[in-house]
């Protein structure tokens, strides 16, 4: 009698979406610390919203402080239009203040823009400090708007890379499961976080697989290869978590080997010095960030191989884009990458130190054959993480919760 109840709401719910909210203009509000298009930084963001903005009339992000963006005033009325991004109806509208005071500009700024353009429904990017699903509950219970929580990774999980990770894992624990309560649903982004979340007592109602590994298919069958001048590739924000340190210790054993080095970040400086006190300077390069995914691509596809070290992540997606494009890869048991590599198939995992590092690098460059089979097994998740279904399925997803009832607790 309960699963009949249950499949004749799933039917009403899903006739009012596909008959109702498909033919009405629909506004989304996302409160996201991702500032990297205010930056002028063309990356997973801006493909993102590229794709996203076509499933809604109107998207209004909320974001913390830019320098070159926002002013002091405390007026709020820091820019006489918000700043578009690439390809339309998409604004953003960072802080004037520091990250402190973020819950107050989201309440702030978002009361005004709801009660100005009427969103149907907000998702709220969720991580240590909280601060946004904070402001996110004030915003709520002043506008009744509903909204999605959205945690793509437990910071410090499986392993912390500091003393900061530990604390924020803990307090995680405690603070998740509370401001679970006020969302309409929980959007994870794989099973791992899933697992996590209803250990910690969200009930498994509440939590939607939604993945975010949006793969431009186009794009990354169109990169062309370009001539190896590198034999291990390693691609990110360069920050404690994501194991660099580990992976040039690694290759310091191998005789000559090549890193290629695409990404920036706080630990950037700390590396190049490891480097030089390991007289490798002239065997790791630092490129910086790249301005596109096909410049990224481009560059690590002159290696034999991709390397991700990392001791935790949500995705990442850069392991999905370069066995997009081919490439063998390695990879620490974090994030999706447990669902999608298979040892030994389509690629190799690492426990993530260096010896063990060592010898998979070592083993894939003994083994041009192995190479070769791994990275042509990798190309099929450009079929599994399609930027336009799942980018649709993400917008389904959101659209829906504008007319469902809150969730039991």
């Amino acid at each position: 009698m309960r699963s009949s109840l249950s499949n004749y709401a799933r039917r009403i719910s899903e006739y009012l979406f596909n008959n109702l909210l498909r033919s009405s203009p629909m506004k989304l509000l996302m409160i996201s610390g991702d500032r990297s298009i205010l930056k002028r930084q063309q990356g997973a963001f801006w493909y993102t919203l590229q794709e996203l903005r076509k499933h809604w009339d109107r998207i209004d992000v909320i974001c913390p402080f830019v320098p070159a963006v926002s002013s002091g005033s405390a007026s709020g009325n820091h820019a006489p239009n918000p700043a578009p991004s690439p390809g339309g109806q998409v604004y953003f509208h960072p802080s004037p203040y520091g990250l402190f005071l973020q819950p107050l500009w989201i309440l702030r700024k978002g009361t005004a823009l709801i009660r100005e353009h009427h969103h149907d429904v907000m998702t709220v990017h969720e991580y240590p400090p909280f601060y946004n699903g904070i402001g996110a509950l004030l915003l709520a219970r002043r506008t009744s708007i509903p909204y999605a929580l959205e945690v793509h990774h437990i910071v410090g999980f499986p392993q912390a890379a500091n003393m900061w990770e530990r604390i924020a894992r803990m307090f995680s624990r405690f603070y998740l499961p509370w401001s679970v309560g006020a969302a309409r649903a929980v959007r994870v982004v794989n099973a791992t976080v899933k697992a996590i979340l209803e250990g910690w007592g969200v009930p498994a109602s509440r939590i939607a697989v939604v993945p975010s590994f949006y793969l431009d298919s186009t794009l990354l069958k169109s990169v062309p290869r370009p001539p190896i001048a590198y034999d291990v590739s390693f691609c990110g924000r360069l920050v404690p978590n994501k194991g660099l340190r580990t992976v040039i210790q690694a290759l310091k054993a191998i005789p000559d080997g090549r890193l290629l080095v695409v990404g920036d970040g706080p630990e950037r400086g700390p590396c190049e010095a490891l480097a030089r006190a390991l007289k490798m300077e002239n065997r790791v390069t630092f490129l910086g960030w790249l301005p596109t995914i096909e410049a990224a691509m481009g560059a690590i596809m002159t290696a034999r191989m991709f390397v991700m070290n990392s001791l935790s992540e949500g995705g990442p997606r850069v392991v999905l884009e370069a066995m997009g494009c081919g490439m063998p890869v390695i990879a620490t048991r974090v994030g999706v990458v447990p669902e999608v590599i298979q040892n030994g198939i389509n690629g190799l995992f690492t426990s993530g130190d260096a010896p063990d590092l060592e010898a998979k690098i070592r083993l894939l460059l003994s083994d041009d054959a192995m190479r070769d089979r791994l990275g042509n097994a990798a190309r099929a998740v450009l079929d599994r993480f399609d930027r336009t279904k799942l980018i649709a399925d993400y917008a389904a997803f959101l659209q829906g919760l504008s007319v469902a009832p809150p969730s039991a607790s």
